[in-house]
This record gives C-alpha cells, sequence and structure tokens, in this order.
C-alpha cells in the first residue's frame, strides 16, 4: 500500500513521503508539491500508518477512517476542513459512526478531513489505496522465525560477554606505580 510512508511533520503543514533514511535524518517528498528535502532525527515525525481514532470500545487506524470516507464519496474529495462544527461533527459519525465524541475534537475531525483532501489531491485516494499486501499465515512464522534467529544470537554473544569479571585495570596501575625518588635541595 502506497500509504504506509505518508507522514506528518509537527509544526509543518501539509503531508509528506518518506523518501530515504539518512544517518542523521530523513529526504521527504511534499506529497502535494513534489518538492524533495531533507529533515533531521530531532524533527517530531508521525506515520499515518501508527495513528488511531478512539471509537467508544477501541482504536481504529487512520487508514480504516480514509476507507471508510472515500467509500462514502465514492473515493472522491470530502467536505473541507473549514466547514462547520456541526458538519464536521455529522462527517466524522458518517466516517466512523462509534467515534467517542469525548476524545475525538473538533480540531481532530478538522485534521481527518484536510489530511484526506490532501491525498485525495495528490493521487493516493482511489479504490486500490487500501489493500495491504496479502501475505499467508505461514510466509509471515517464517520470516518471524528467520528474523528472531540473528537476534537470539546476538543477545546470546552478548550474554556471554558481560558475565566474565571485569578488571579494573587502572586503579591498580596507579597504586603499583613507584613513587618519585627525585627531591629538589634546596
Amino acid at each position: 500500500m502506497e500509504l504506509e510512508k505518508i507522514i506528518s511533520i509537527s509544526g509543518k503543514p501539509g503531508l509528506f513521503k518518506l523518501v530515504s533514511q539518512l544517518k542523521n535524518g530523513f529526504i521527504i517528498e511534499d506529497v502535494s508539491t513534489k518538492k524533495k528535502v531533507s529533515i533531521g532525527n530531532s524533527s517530531q515525525v508521525s506515520l499515518l500508518d501508527n495513528i488511531a481514532m478512539f471509537t467508544t470500545d477501541k482504536e481504529v487506524p487512520l487508514f480504516e477512517v480514509f476507507e471508510n470516507i472515500a467509500k462514502a464519496n465514492e473515493f472522491g474529495e470530502t467536505i473541507s476542513h473549514k466547514s462547520t462544527e456541526a458538519e464536521l461533527r455529522e462527517f466524522m459519525s458518517s466516517a466512523l459512526p462509534d467515534y467517542d465524541k469525548d476524545r475525538v475534537y473538533v480540531s481532530d475531525i478538522k485534521k481527518l478531513a484536510q489530511w484526506y483532501n490532501i491525498l485525495h489531491k495528490a493521487g493516493f485516494i482511489h479504490q486500490d489505496s487500501f489493500k495491504r499486501d496479502e501475505v499467508s499465515a505461514e510466509d509471515q512464522q517464517a520470516e518471524e522465525k528467520v528474523e528472531l534467529k540473528p537476534a537470539e544470537k546476538k543477545t546470546a554473544g552478548k550474554a556471554e560477554k558481560t558475565a566474565a569479571p571485569k578488571v579494573k585495570a587502572s586503579t591498580s596501575a596507579v597504586k603499583s606505580a613507584p613513587k618519585s625518588t627525585h627531591r629538589k635541595q634546596g
């Protein structure tokens, strides 16, 4: 799914796509302007894939909410984030009927509508947008086993190294050093 690499950066308007990782940051691309820039590791970055919205009994991933909006609008644009509070609440009720009205603020709904429309205009919202790559349960288990084996070897090696007693060479060397025998005569 091409939406998995979309991020929001605190303090920067709009949405960005992760292009690649650098030693001390990332190269990102503005989804609207397609302009590429680099950002440092100190930037507060949120993957949209990791954001969820509160309902009365659970949290629903943001992309599920986007999918509901897309289907309700036949994969077209939705209401403006500048709509009235009543219109925004009605929009939210149609996108996520059991959303938690106490924990989902109007500002959250505005951001949801704005982000959806940004992604739509940039060409990220279409009928194939929300299809995840199908991986069989057997393939996923095999991948997990392969990933665990090298990690287990690394942690086992570290445990063996830390079990060896440590010698304080610097303090014993200072104590056993001969004292200077030269004295000033005067």
